[in-house]
């Protein structure tokens, strides 16, 4: 009987790993070249570089952002490194009808990176209303109205090519793990999860994948406003190390943007610079399933 019961176990077993082998998530590789990238946020930081890499590579590029004099000079930052005309679109998040008539004058998106931020770091307590409800329209309902406006082209451009599609979520290691002064800021954030997840259910059999990007410590602009508030983002980012601007965005277009993160729903971060590791770990761990 005893062997009877071990035979079973190791058949039960077997037919797991068989059921695990066919059902796993493979990368997806979608191609850039030819395709249109759109990058929110895309005049300055992680959004222009990654604007400027995908133009590199031969993408069709799109920049969103408010400030048309900061869109302007960096489409002339992209045109002057690559020879990509890329298109400026000057356009509030917060307005869905101003970021759906920006969508629909550029056509169809292949890839949509919903990379626009802003953070106002300050206690709760201390914090005003109108503080609070600028980083949720922007950082969280932003990122609604772009993918609310770009999914039934996306969808008629991916049922007429039969080529894949992305759509990368910008979250933030404060997306991970609550930090001091920025509990408005982490609730935006963790909230992108909630959505990426949702949502790859609802768009996977379109040929659709979504991708949750945790951006390490990165030399930009905005890690250097942060500095200069919260003493423990100092402390933080000192130990494990901030990561340069150009490693960042080969990470990402690689293993996110890129669709080849090992999830349906992946983080891309760096471990290195994952303060809820506690340390310098050393070394780089994409993809990791959420």
């Amino acid at each position: 009987m005893a062997s009877f019961f071990f035979l079973f176990l190791l058949l039960l077993l077997v037919l797991l790993l068989l059921l695990a082998a066919i059902v796993r998530p493979r990368p997806v590789r979608i191609p850039l070249k030819g395709r249109h990238v759109l990058v929110s946020g895309g005049s300055s930081g992680i959004g222009f570089a990654l604007a400027r890499r995908a133009a590199a590579e031969g993408a069709r590029v799109s920049i969103l952002a408010r400030d048309p004099d900061r869109l302007r000079d960096a489409c002339d930052a992209i045109r002057r490194d690559t020879g990509v005309d890329a298109a400026a679109l000057a356009a509030d998040v917060r307005d869905p009808a101003a970021v759906a008539r920006a969508l629909e004058a550029v056509g169809p998106v292949d890839v949509l990176v919903c990379n626009q931020g802003v953070f106002v770091p300050q206690e709760l307590e201390r914090q005003s209303l109108e503080e609070v409800r600028f980083m949720v329209e922007v950082n969280l309902m932003g990122t609604f109205h772009l993918i609310k406006a770009a999914l039934p082209a996306m969808k008629q451009r991916g049922k007429e090519t039969g080529l894949p599609a992305s759509i990368a979520v910008m979250s933030s290691q404060a997306g991970q793990v609550g930090v001091y002064g920025y509990t408005a800021y982490s609730a935006t954030k963790f909230g992108l999860r909630g959505l990426a997840e949702a949502l790859q259910h609802e768009v996977i059999m379109d040929n659709i994948h979504v991708t949750l990007i945790f951006p390490p410590d990165t030399d930009t602009p905005g890690l250097a406003q942060g500095l200069e508030y919260c003493l423990m983002l100092v402390v933080c980012s000192t130990s494990v190390e901030t990561c340069n601007l150009t490693h960042t965005i080969f990470i990402i277009t690689r293993h996110a943007c890129l669709g080849s993160a090992q999830s349906p729903v992946s983080s891309v971060f760096k471990l290195k610079s994952q303060v809820i590791s506690g340390g310098n770990l050393g070394g780089c761990h994409f993809a990791c399933s959420i």
